[in-house]
């Protein structure tokens, strides 16, 4: 068990990519603390499939642009697995494809907050109950080529997560870990509301894979960064994309 008696944080863990990596941490050993929005449906059913294997996990809905929701979720988990050793910022979403001249400043702020803001703020919580592990941020393949039409506002939160993460491994080394996936084209919800299936084929025609990604493929990369299969890997941004983009 690579993750035997340690306790992770998964937000945004109700459905797809967060919903598949906390399985995944609690399959080696975690115990798991499920954040949801909106999606009690599927955080529920992922604390019934880790509880029936033997594991010990809960779901609580939160905001995380709210610090209130961000200090319960934190305070939860202290309470009852006494200690935080792996944090999973997978928290955040696109909102609406909304081009530069059409935008106001709430949609900005909005995007900002839910991808960026969320992941400082659950960050500097943990930190106070972390000495060691590793912190794995959600970017996106958006962060490095700019994302497709209408999504500047996400993309731009996004790249700057990945420099957050740069950043933060310089800051918090030795002790605690902080690296960053990439993902393109995975077949989530996210996909299915914002990305049209025509283009969802071409990229997949086009991709040296030639197919979409899995939310278990991402988690299984997840699981990578957070244990010590990656003990010397700080810092990074790592691209998962079967071949769509090279960086």
């Amino acid at each position: 068990m690579k993750l035997e008696g340690q306790t992770a944080i998964v937000t945004g863990a109700g459905r797809d990519i967060g919903m598949a990596a906390a399985i995944k941490l609690a399959s080696e050993g975690a115990n798991v603390a499920l954040n949801y929005f909106s999606s009690s449906t599927g955080a529920d059913d992922a604390v019934a499939r880790i509880t029936a294997q033997g594991g010990r996990a809960f779901a609580m809905q939160g905001d995380l642009t709210k610090q209130a929701d961000v200090d319960a979720l934190v305070a939860r988990t202290m309470a009852e697995f006494g200690g935080i050793n792996v944090l999973v910022n997978n928290a955040g979403g696109l909102v609406a494809r909304v081009k530069i001249a059409e935008m106001t400043d709430a949609h900005w702020q909005t995007v900002m907050d839910l991808n960026l803001t969320s992941t400082f703020r659950m960050t500097r919580a943990c930190l106070a109950h972390m000495t060691s592990g590793a912190i794995v941020n959600l970017a996106s393949q958006a962060g490095r080529d700019g994302g497709g039409m209408g999504a500047v506002a996400y993309a731009t939160s996004k790249g700057a997560v990945m420099t957050m993460t740069r950043g933060l491994a310089k800051e918090l080394g030795p002790d605690i870990r902080v690296n960053a996936l990439c993902p393109g084209m995975i077949d989530t919800d996210f996909h299915n509301v914002h990305t049209p299936d025509a283009a969802r084929r071409g990229l997949e025609a086009s991709a040296p894979a030639k197919r979409q990604g899995t939310p278990e493929d991402t988690a299984n990369l997840i699981l990578f960064l957070a244990c010590a299969d990656s003990a010397f890997v700080t810092g990074t941004n790592v691209d998962i994309n079967g071949g769509m983009l090279f960086s």
